[in-house]
């Protein structure tokens, strides 16, 4: 392998990669479109019910994250390898492993927002309007976790043989059927009773399952995994403990990164109810433009497993060194994006004085440090988890989101009660930080791991 090739010329990794990117992005815009509608309709409805989503969607940011980012990279990760190998029948077992941790973790929140829902919403406000709404919104929305986790399984086995092309069609599904119904039930439009945030619960419900009916209907048609293969593929003894060994790692810094955001959440939360009012705004569209970079990432990561799987070493430096100028020009994108975007969408939101000057703020600062973040989030879950290597993400999220960024922040807001901006800045400030210790070990090809 010579490490010294500056620039992939393989015009078929640039096909693949960008044909790939492409979806995932459209398809994960989609998807976050869905919590933007979700924001626009609720929060012209009512700023207390804005609040309440936006407290209990930290739950499914929670789910989301060890879902896609924990069990299913480990799949992507594991099952691409296999699949540079042509191995599909490894590539069902695997996914089998995923589905048996999944549904298991499905069971146990699930269980968890019958029995104490208001405690939950409890843990991103201390506003007792807000927790009842919260509790209102969760006690449909927690019937989503079980059909949400095996929906993004289905698709991330399905991204492993680089098929992505039916995760952006049932999004677009998805958000059709989602608005239509919040539009319909939260003001009680076309004959429909008013039913505020109760409504969009019902709306996010409905769309959950039809993407995963649909999602199903072609996984069984396209023959990628047949009812009759559903028994063999759960049987996994001597791949589930293959397959924890990768995922594990993943799932263990999704806990950590998404509780870490949780928390970020809470703070806001118990600042005041104006900050995390603008936490929901200026977050949803921080995440709305994040995902072009998580779409590089993802296209990364099953192109680097399977050059690995197929032992095809001489083409990685070339490969990486392309993709790290990609996603240095994905960060400028994204910050032209936001700073472009920031008067006009917060116009659209009835929010406080107070609450619009301070997403319009954090807009600002999340445009800027959303440079780093997309240099260094693809290198760090597209190349060097790509290749194999799934604890360094682990220890480095374990690093920054709990040994700089939560304590750091939590005594300069309660300590300090430094300004809202200051706050908003030592939130993000290890998007920073990451660019010089990830592009580290990237550069020390310690990373690629032979797992098959």
């Amino acid at each position: 392998m010579d490490k010294n090739n500056v620039f992939s010329h393989d015009k078929v990794f640039y096909r693949n990669f960008f044909g790939m990117m492409i979806l995932l992005v459209l398809q994960n815009i989609v998807t976050y479109t869905l919590n933007v509608l979700d924001n626009v309709i609720l929060g012209a409805y009512s700023q207390t019910a804005l609040s309440a989503a936006a407290a209990v969607n930290q739950i499914q940011y929670i789910l989301q994250q060890f879902t896609v980012m924990g069990l299913g990279e480990g799949v992507v990760i594991f099952s691409g390898q296999f699949w540079g190998k042509k191995d599909t029948a490894m590539i069902r077992k695997v996914f089998g492993s995923a589905l048996i941790c999944g549904l298991i973790a499905a069971f146990a929140l699930t269980t968890a927002a019958f029995l104490v829902p208001a405690g939950m919403v409890g843990l991103f406000t201390d506003d007792p309007e807000v927790i009842r709404e919260g509790v209102s919104y969760l006690s449909i929305i927690r019937y989503t976790y079980p059909i949400f986790i095996v929906l993004q399984l289905l698709l991330s086995m399905l991204r492993s043989m680089q098929v992505v092309r039916i995760a952006f069609q049932v999004s677009c599904v998805g958000l059709l059927v989602n608005s239509s119904l919040n539009y319909c039930l939260i003001y009680g439009k076309f004959g429909f009773p008013e039913m505020g945030i109760h409504g969009a619960a019902i709306g996010t419900l409905a769309a959950t399952a039809t993407e995963l009916v649909i999602v199903l209907f072609v996984v069984i048609r396209k023959g990628y995994l047949r009812p009759s293969d559903l028994p063999e593929a759960l049987r996994v003894r001597g791949v589930i403990g293959r397959y924890l060994r990768v995922s594990l790692p993943c799932v263990v810094s999704a806990i950590i990164f998404s509780s870490a955001v949780a928390v970020q959440t809470a703070i806001f939360g118990h600042l005041s109810t104006d900050a995390l009012a603008a936490s929901g705004v200026a977050g949803t569209f921080f995440q709305y433009t994040k995902m072009i970079p998580i779409g590089a990432a993802a296209a990364s990561c099953a192109l680097i497993s399977q050059t690995v799987g197929k032992n095809d070493m001489e083409k990685l430096p070339g490969m990486v060194h392309s993709l790290q100028l990609i996603y240095f020009l994905v960060g400028l994108l994204t910050c032209v994006i936001l700073l472009a975007i920031r008067t006009p969408v917060l116009s659209v939101y009835k929010l406080t004085e107070t609450a619009y000057h301070y997403a319009w703020i954090q807009m600002t600062i999340q445009a800027i440090i959303s440079i780093g973040m997309s240099f260094q989030m693809p290198e760090q879950t597209g190349i060097i988890r790509g290749g194999g290597d799934t604890r360094y993400s682990m220890i480095s999220d374990l690093i920054y989101s709990w040994g700089v960024v939560v304590p750091l922040s939590m005594i300069v807001a309660f300590v300090f009660h430094a300004p809202f901006g200051v706050v908003v800045f030592c939130l993000n400030v290890d998007q920073l930080l990451k660019c010089i210790t990830v592009t580290h070990k990237v550069r020390s090809w310690t990373w690629v791991k032979h797992l098959v």
